[in-house]
């Protein structure tokens, strides 16, 4: 008896320990953005996109504010709040990256893979993309997140997007659940937040965009999600697929009514 009580003691001590190491990583982490204050790098990229949205570029020396992100031409304050969504001009659900591609390659006369060769930035090679989606994101800050699913092919996307985050596949037998399908875990660091709740999905989807200070980069959540599947050691995702849109819109819905607050700082 004494025996399994001094067990069950050691245990207790571990749980506890491991607790309050927790609690100071957290602590850490929030003195580390604190230093940052009010300034954001990721400001730098949203007055690029701002400049691009207005610029006259491309083939057709046309600049984007003709641009339909779902609430009219030019209409950016609050558009990204609402997407993923349907549209009906190219007859698809499109996330904010590929609508994107659609307006630059229709209004500024650029071909697709022009578009998409520098779809995420790397040092001096910075990404037109990213720099547009900072800015739009930017607009909608204190929005609510708003994906009420009306269209049966937002639906489909949805339900393609659900299948896909607990999809178990690659040399690891992993899924974006494996990491994402419970609270409290912690990789490098990061905490891994459940994103098939609303608190998790919350917490994670309304801060991205986010600038990056380990690469020094602003990432979508195009590229958060390529490089999951890069280290689930999954097939490449393909930029823009139905997969990766309906990834987008499946963490988008789950994060329903939760207020953006993008671009953040993240590790």
């Amino acid at each position: 008896m004494g025996r399994w009580l001094a067990c069950l003691g050691l245990a207790a001590a571990l749980v506890s320990g491991a607790a309050r190491a927790a609690d100071a990583t957290e602590q850490a982490l929030d003195e580390y953005r604190d230093m940052f204050g009010d300034e954001n790098p990721a400001e730098l990229w949203e007055l690029r996109g701002q400049a691009l949205w207005t610029e006259k570029r491309g083939p057709r020396q046309a600049d984007l504010t003709a641009c339909d992100l779902g609430l009219g031409p030019g209409v950016v304050a609050g558009a990204y709040a609402q997407l993923p969504r349907w549209f009906d001009d190219t007859g698809r659900v499109e996330d904010l990256e590929m609508r994107l591609v659609t307006c630059i390659t229709r209004l500024q006369g650029y071909s697709e893979a022009e578009v998409l060769a520098r779809r995420f930035g790397d040092g001096d090679k910075k990404s037109d993309l990213e720099a547009l989606s900072v800015y739009i994101a930017k607009a909608s800050s204190g929005q609510p997140v708003n994906i009420p699913l009306r269209h049966s092919a937002e639906q489909r996307a949805y339900a393609l997007g659900e299948a896909a985050f607990f999809y178990r596949a690659g040399p690891h037998d992993f899924a974006c659940a494996t990491c994402h399908g419970d609270n409290g875990k912690r990789i490098r660091l990061q905490a891994m937040n459940k994103l098939s709740d609303a608190e998790g999905a919350r917490r994670s989807y309304t801060q991205i965009p986010a600038y990056r200070t380990s690469q020094g980069e602003v990432r979508t959540i195009g590229w958060r999600l390529y490089d999951c599947f890069r280290q689930q050691r999954l097939p490449e995702l393909r930029f823009g697929s139905e997969v990766a849109v309906g990834l987008s819109l499946y963490l988008a819905r789950n994060a329903e009514g939760g207020v953006m607050a993008a671009p953040s700082i993240k590790r």
